[in-house]
Parts: structure tokens; sequence; C-alpha cells
């Protein structure tokens, strides 16, 4: 889908509020009290140094002048979180009040308006990044972000998934090679059912083996959709990057995806809890039915009983992933929450898995994810230190993208 003129009116219309720029050649100056580096390390007083979006220097607070100065005080600063499953484009219809599902004939003005309040939402919460799996919507609104349209996290997406329907291997490498020409940032496969139909295995071996194969030869990475022993065992054996929920693994498939470096996003919370708050905007549509609700919510304890076995798993790379739909975006945050009060997670891991690793697990960890000379300007600023009490995420007062400022609560550019 191409963004058409209507509905670049319509975004320019709704989003008329430009972020604060300064010039290309222009130094930029974030101070705060406390600074994280988004790689386990944290810092008393510093200056953040940027220039042209990108981060050129770390030093002493107040050591630096800078053309535009912005004063954190007691804040602590650290890299945007990156969201490695999300699907930006959810909404609930206006005419049903359910969630989009297609039955409800919809514009492409709506669908790209619909998408871009998700995004700023998305982005005024912390989220500077997002890997959003997927649909076609992603597209325009990735370039809308990118070229400046419109205000959002950096979007990744994987447009249209490998099912069992897709077909044969053959057919699965030529659906992969589609994505690849049509855009795709990287490839999202339904290894298994999902969990409201009992989450059992969907594609064999070899239609996994055709789908990670042709997408690591693409240079794309894959993130897929599993939930039982079986299914994640023919992922890792696959060679795909990452596994997607995960909620009924046992440890033996934990230490193997440790063995073979597969990264794992649990969703443990936030997708749970948005379903179980708004259930009556999904309930009727597709297998959102009683029975489906009542699957996800023996499975949800069982999701947090492999979460906290993971963490025991050495070399287990654990990242931050939401699987947000309609209903939760721009509440990012609590999934970490609830990992580090309900799972017995670190605080300053959790705030690793949602910066560093994250970015690493979508391809972007030399770029992304950490304050580091060289590496794009995605900083937020909270009140409280997330390394030592996580709700802070929560407090969200200054946000900045690729050295624009699109949140800043306290004020204090001078």
């Amino acid at each position: 889908m191409r963004l058409g003129t209507s509905v670049r009116i319509c975004l320019a219309l709704l989003f008329a509020v430009s972020p604060a720029s300064v010039g290309a050649q222009q130094t930029v100056v974030v101070r705060a009290a406390t600074v994280l580096d988004g790689r386990g390390a944290k810092w008393a007083d510093r200056d953040v140094v940027i220039r042209d979006g990108v981060i050129v220097a770390i030093e002493a607070g107040g050591s630096v002048a800078g053309d535009v100065r912005y004063d954190l005080g007691d804040l602590t600063l650290m890299p945007g979180l990156i969201d490695t499953h999300v699907h930006i484009g959810w909404h609930f219809d206006r005419e049903t009040d359910k969630t989009h599902s297609g039955r409800v004939e919809e514009t492409a003005e709506d669908a790209a308006l619909y998408a871009a309040a998700n995004a700023w939402q998305t982005l005024r919460g912390g989220v500077t990044t997002a890997l959003s799996l997927g649909a076609g919507v992603d597209i325009p609104l990735r370039e809308a972000i990118a070229s400046g349209q419109v205000p959002g996290p950096r979007i990744l997406t994987s447009i249209q998934a490998v099912t069992a329907r897709t077909g044969s291997p053959a057919e699965i490498r030529q659906h992969v090679d589609r994505m690849a020409e049509l855009g795709a940032d990287a490839i999202k496969i339904f290894a298994s059912g999902s969990i409201r139909d009992g989450g059992v295995p969907t594609l064999s071996q070899a239609q996994l083996d055709a789908a990670c194969g042709r997408a690591s030869e693409l240079g794309l990475r894959s993130y897929v959709h599993a939930y039982d022993p079986e299914s994640v065992r023919r992922v890792v054996y696959a060679g795909c990057s990452q596994v997607e929920h995960g909620a009924l693994l046992d440890r033996p498939t934990l230490e193997l995806m440790a063995e073979r470096g597969v990264y794992l996003d649990p969703n443990i919370d936030l997708v749970f809890r948005n379903y179980f708050e708004n259930a009556e905007h999904f309930v009727g549509v597709g297998n959102y039915t009683e029975e489906g609700f009542a699957q996800m919510r023996r499975a949800q304890p069982l999701a947090l009983e492999v979460f906290r076995q993971g963490l025991s798993v050495p070399g287990l790379k654990m990242v931050f992933g939401t699987d947000a739909v309609a209903g939760s975006h721009g509440r990012n945050y609590q999934e970490l929450v609830y990992r580090v009060e309900e799972g017995g997670q670190d605080p300053m891991d959790a705030v690793v898995s949602a910066t560093s690793l994250a970015a690493a697990a979508i391809g972007l960890g030399g770029a992304v994810g950490s304050l580091v000379e060289g590496f794009a300007a995605d900083l937020i600023a909270v009140d409280g230190d997330p390394s030592e009490d996580v709700s802070a995420l929560g407090r969200v007062r200054f946000v900045m993208r690729a050295g624009l400022v699109y949140r800043n609560d306290p004020t204090t550019r001078r």
C-alpha cells in the first residue's frame, strides 16, 4: 500500500506539532544526573554530546557547552527502548468497537491514521525502535516516520507472515523472496497455532528449513511464533533467529536455544493483561472465543514459569518484546515491570534486554540500543532509576529519536 496524497494530508493534520529540531552542524548536549549506557553500566552526571543525530561524545556533566542544551536534572538518561514484537497497526474499529479483523471495510486513510496514532503513543512511551510483525500498513508508516512526516519509533517490519497455508517448501521460499522484494526488514513465521487453539505445531522441519534458510540467504532475520518444545526444536534446527512466546517450553529446549544462540521473546504479561482487560473488544472475532480466553488464562502462569526457568539457563538471550496489539500501544514498559516484579529478573538486566540486547536481536546492535559514540541518538529520560526501580520506565519525561526531541516534559531547553 502506498501512502497517497489524502493520507499524507490526514497525517499532517493529525500531527501538526513538529519535533524540536536543530541544524545539522549544531552540537546538542543532553545532561542528566544518572546515565545508563544500555550495556549494564551506570554513570553519575554525564553530558551526552550529539551532532547530526549521532552520539559523538560522553563527557563529565557540565563540561560541554553546546549550541542547544537539555539539562534534565535528576532524571535518568538511557537508550530508548526497543520492542522486538509489536503489531503497530492493530486497533479497535470505530463502528464495531472490536479489534480490526478485515471483516469491516477500511480505507487506506483510516488504516494509516490508526497506525500513526499507535506509533505516536509508542514513541511517547519511550520506545524508539519497534519490530512490527507485521502488516502491509507497516511499509508506508515506516517510510513516513523515516522521512519525518509522522512521529514514531524507527519501524522494522515483516509485512506478511509464513503460515501453513503458504504451502510447500518451494512456495515458502518464493514467499520469502516476495516479502524481501516488497521491502521487508525481517521474516515472520508461524510454526505453531495460536495458544487459543492449543499452540500445536503447524510447520514441518522442511518448511521451517525453507523459511529460515531463505531468509538467512537474503540477509534477513527470522522471528517464529512457537509455543511447544517440538515446534521450537524445529525452529532451532532450522537456524531461525528468534522464538516468539514459547509459553509451553521445557528446560532442555531452553538449553538448546542457548547453545545455538537463538533469542527468546517470551511475552509473559502485557499481551495477556491487555486481552483480559479488553476482552469485550476481542470476543467474537476469529478465535477470540470464551474457550480461547480460557486457554490464555491457563497459559499465562506457564509462560511466567518458562521465563523464570530461562533466567537460570546460562547464555539464554531473552529479549524485550510485548506482542502489543489494539489497546496496549504505549504501555510497552509494563512487560518489563512484570518480568522484574513477578518473574524475578534483575532490573538492570531487564533494561539491557530492552536496549543493547534487543538491538542485537533485530540486527541493529552496531547502531542503536547503547549510549556509545557513533550510535544513533535515541535517548529517553525517566523519573527515577530503572536499574533499581523498573517502574520508573512508566514515568518517561524526555524522548529523543535520531537527535530530534519528541517529548520534553521538564521543558529544560535553553
